[in-house]
């Protein structure tokens, strides 16, 4: 039977050239003058178009176009069914090979991926991607097990999603995932709800309802005993996974784990190398703090070594430290500092500086401030506070090393002052006796002791009530030695020449030294200030009567010079000065008298006689009583505001009439 015209000519509807992805190729349908074997024969037709390659499609439009015409014999009839079955097998089999194919070659595109990056999360995002687009799926994701936790949680998620989000955590031994890492195998569902071969869990189940998913195939990611977690893919209809599926899902997790073991061992490798660097860097930062330490306690030493005073080395170590810094005596009195400390309560350094000396290690304050204690084996030397300065451990460590050095060289400098103390004493004791010696020798003495006995200097002389002489002796060789002064036993007394003006507070100051250390009460006294050597004999014998005014008036343990004491320090002692006296008590106003011919003296002793008041004393002295009153305010300016107190005042009185005798017997010298 011969074909329609439309058939015979190459025009029918569907094209045997079409091949199974929709590009023309040969071995399709040819005109009936150009086909091999029995032109106008449908079989031949038919086995013409499958040796020519032709495709399921093509053979379907032949076999209804010639049923169409009709007059088909039943022979012709079945064997056109037959090359209707042999077609569909050809066309079946050339789809599952084109499917492994390309799932072949999405296999080789993703292997080639997962070589671009070392990141996982990267690598866990193109395996997911992949997997999707493999099998054509809704979503797919990858879940990773915390095996401490007993979970596992959403790593990395492809495709639209609204309850499996990152993060979210399930039960590890419940759902496809469970069994499939039980099994060490893919496991899947057609209908993940409805399969009762899953050990289902509310939570999961609730998020599979969510998400409105059925099908699912669950594959394990794991090399050799190592478990890293699941790869799902799954569909919102019912899907049977076919075994290609399964092999090609299978082959893709040999790929991914090979993978993220990968990615896993690049980054071990990289801990490791940030690690060894990171030692390096801290072996680096610790070799250059050794550096920096060792530079820093050798600058201590050679100024130590060097015979740099205390000023110099607090210094020195303030600016070693960054901060200021603060030495203080065993009395917590301050021995030498550098910068200001803000907010430093004192108290708070007393106590921090017992602590600190038990502990030996520093102490910080509320003010930011660290206290360390300088000590010689249980001997409590002193107390440095630093300010600032860093609170690390090489910083700690610097403060450490500071303290111990500073420690060294008040030993040193006590040790010095031992051994130069006899040279010294002998010196000093010269220079109390009333022994004449030419001031110029004294002076080539003094500057070969490295004294300056121009500048002006206070005597000081101490009298404990107890304790060990030679702690005493040991204490003021030290003391003397480092306030640049000089010292001397006499007895059960210390002399002390130290640099200074003031005598009372000096006097103030060695009593708040000594105590401690003694444990006992001690009497001080002082003189001064003096500028000439031959003027130390007289100072001493001054502060001598000093300390005798006090203990005769039951103040043991006090101290004073002769101006705290006013006239009995005049009264009380052997050798009484009224001329001294009269120049301490009086001494300003004279001068001014003297210099400018006023009469502050004679209205001085006015006020005093007429019982204090101005006006009784202008009628005395035949003057307005403005007058008086601005000679008592020019009195106030040369003597201070306390003059008319009971006390001060009292003292003026006696000086009045031991100068007014003086003045007598200066003009009767015989006494008539």
């Amino acid at each position: 039977m011969l074909l329609p015209r439309r058939e015979r000519t190459g025009h029918s509807s569907v094209s045997a050239d079409t091949r199974l992805d929709g590009a023309s190729a040969p071995g399709g349908v040819l005109p009936p003058d150009t086909r091999p074997g029995y032109p106008g024969d449908p079989l031949a037709e038919a086995l013409s178009l499958l040796a020519g390659g032709a495709q399921g499609p093509a053979v379907d439009e032949l076999i209804r176009t010639v049923s169409g015409a009709g007059n088909l014999t039943e022979v012709q009839a079945r064997a056109l069914e037959h090359a209707r079955a042999l077609a569909r097998t050809h066309y079946e089999g050339a789809s599952r090979r084109k499917q492994r194919e390309a799932g072949l070659a999405a296999l080789v595109d993703t292997a080639r991926d997962l070589t671009l990056s070392d990141d996982l999360d990267e690598l866990l995002a193109v395996i997911a991607r992949r997997a999707r687009l493999l099998l054509n799926v809704d979503m797919s994701y990858i879940n990773f097990y915390d095996h401490p936790s007993g979970e596992a949680y959403v790593r990395v998620a492809d495709g639209h999603a609204t309850a499996l989000t990152v993060g979210f955590r399930v039960p590890a031994e419940h759902g496809l995932g469970g069994d499939a890492w039980v099994s060490k195998a893919p496991f899947a569902t057609s209908d993940y709800l409805t399969d009762s071969r899953i050990r289902h869990h509310p939570v999961i189940d609730e998020v599979v309802r969510e998400e409105g998913l059925r099908g699912v195939m669950a594959i394990p990611l794991a090399h050799a005993d190592t478990f890293f977690g699941v790869l799902y893919v799954a569909d919102r209809g019912i899907r049977h996974f076919e075994p290609e599926e399964t092999a090609l899902m299978r082959s893709l997790a040999d790929l991914a784990t090979v993978a993220i073991e990968k990615a896993d061992l690049l980054r071990q490798a990289r801990d490791q190398i940030a690690e060894l660097e990171n030692d390096q860097s801290h072996a680096r930062t610790d070799l250059l703090a050794q550096l920096g330490l060792s530079d820093s306690h050798s600058r201590m030493m050679e100024a130590v070594l060097a015979g740099r005073d205390l000023d110099a080395l607090t210094s020195l170590a303030a600016e070693l430290l960054g901060g200021p810094v603060l030495i203080m005596s065993p009395a917590n009195r301050p021995l030498a500092s550098h910068g200001d400390i803000p907010g430093l309560d004192e108290t708070a350094v007393v106590r921090a500086s017992l602590d600190a000396h038990a502990t030996r290690e520093p102490l910080l304050l509320d003010c930011g401030a660290r206290v360390l204690a300088l000590s010689q084996g249980q001997e409590h030397l002193g107390t440095v506070v630093v300010g600032g300065g860093g609170s690390g451990e090489p910083e700690l460590r610097l403060m450490r090393l500071v303290s111990q050095t500073l420690s060294m060289a008040l030993v040193l400098r006590r040790q010095t002052a031992v051994a130069e103390s006899q040279v010294r004493e002998e010196f000093f004791g010269d220079l109390l006796t009333d022994v004449q010696r030419p001031p110029g020798q004294l002076r080539e003495k003094a500057r070969r002791l490295a004294l300056d006995l121009d500048q002006p200097h206070v005597v000081v002389v101490a009298r404990p009530s107890g304790g060990s002489t030679n702690r005493v002796a040991v204490w003021a060789s030290s003391y003397a030695y480092r306030m640049n002064g000089l010292k001397s036993l006499q007895g059960d007394s210390i002399a002390l020449l130290l640099p200074g003006t003031d005598p009372s507070r000096i006097a103030r100051d060695t009593l708040a030294e000594l105590v401690p250390i003694l444990g006992h009460p001690v009497t001080v006294g002082g003189a001064g200030p003096i500028t000439r050597p031959e003027g130390i004999a007289r100072a001493h014998r001054e502060a001598v009567r000093c300390v005798r005014a006090l203990m005769a008036l039951g103040h043991t343990g006090a101290s004073a010079c002769v101006s705290d004491l006013g006239f009995l320090g005049m009264l009380l002692a052997d050798d009484q000065d009224a001329e001294d006296f009269i120049q301490r008590t009086l001494g300003p106003v004279l001068e001014y008298d003297r210099q400018r011919s006023a009469d502050l003296i004679r209205t001085l002793e006015a006020y005093f006689a007429s019982g204090g008041s101005p006006t009784y004393a202008a009628e005395t002295l035949h003057v307005h009583p403005n007058t008086v009153s601005r000679r008592l305010e020019r009195i106030t300016e040369l003597i201070g505001a306390e003059w008319q107190k009971p006390g001060r005042a009292l003292d003026l009185q006696l000086a009045l009439r031991l100068q007014r005798i003086s003045r007598t017997l200066e003009r009767d010298p015989d006494g008539f």
